[in-house]
This record gives structure tokens, C-alpha cells and sequence, in this order.
């Protein structure tokens, strides 16, 4: 069974900083691509940033330059580092990723259950 596990959300001020790990099991992520999504109530779901397994990275205009996601392939985690948090930045954030048939059993989408990050004064 493929889990997803986010941790490290929670409340930060305007300017502040978080970081959100995710942690998975059930399945190797080493070449898979990973995804950090948010969603608000206000808005639809959106990626925030991908790590490839090639270790390249894609953010969404609105954080690229606040926000840097990382992989440690050893430990089967992804994280995101999160500064100058704006209040437009709080959201459920998701942990997300799909298999590939060049690499795994399926290509089913897994998801975590997410972890609320507030930004507010």
C-alpha cells in the first residue's frame, strides 16, 4: 500500500517561513517525478512545484523564487521550503505523485492527505 505522509505545516507570519516534508512508503520514488499541490477554499487545486527524477525542478509563477522543493531519494521523502510566505499562500498543501510503467507495477496517482499552512499576522 503507497502512503504519503505530509508533516510541517501550521501557522507563520507574513514574511515567515515553513518547511514541509513528505515522507512515502509502499513504493520507490528515486525516478519518479514528486509534486507539492495547494488548494484553498477559494481556489481550484494548483501545483505548486515539481522535482523531476532527474532532479530538476518547476515551480508556479507565484512562488518561484520563495519556494524550493527538494528530494532525498536515500530517506523516500520530498520537502518544500517555503520563505516570505505571503497570507495569498495559505492553503491545504499536497503531497502528490504517479507511477511510471518504465518503473513501477502502475502509473495510479498517489496523494497525501495534506497539511494546512496559515499565514497570518
Amino acid at each position: 500500500q503507497v502512503q504519503l505522509v505530509e508533516s510541517g505545516g501550521g501557522l507563520a507570519q507574513p514574511g515567515g517561513s515553513l518547511r514541509l516534508s513528505c515522507t512515502v512508503s509502499g513504493i520507490d520514488i528515486t525516478r519518479l517525478a514528486m509534486d507539492w499541490y495547494r488548494q484553498s477554499p477559494e481556489k481550484q487545486r494548483e501545483r505548486v512545484a515539481r522535482v523531476t527524477g532527474d532532479n530538476y525542478s518547476h515551480y508556479t509563477d507565484s512562488v518561484k523564487g520563495r519556494f524550493t522543493i527538494s528530494r532525498d531519494n536515500a530517506k523516500n521523502s520530498i520537502y518544500l521550503e517555503m520563505n516570505l510566505l505571503k497570507p495569498e499562500d495559505t492553503a491545504v498543501y499536497y503531497c502528490h505523485t504517479q507511477g511510471d510503467l518504465r518503473y513501477t507495477p502502475n502509473d495510479d496517482e498517489y496523494w497525501g492527505q495534506g497539511t494546512q499552512v496559515t499565514v497570518s499576522s
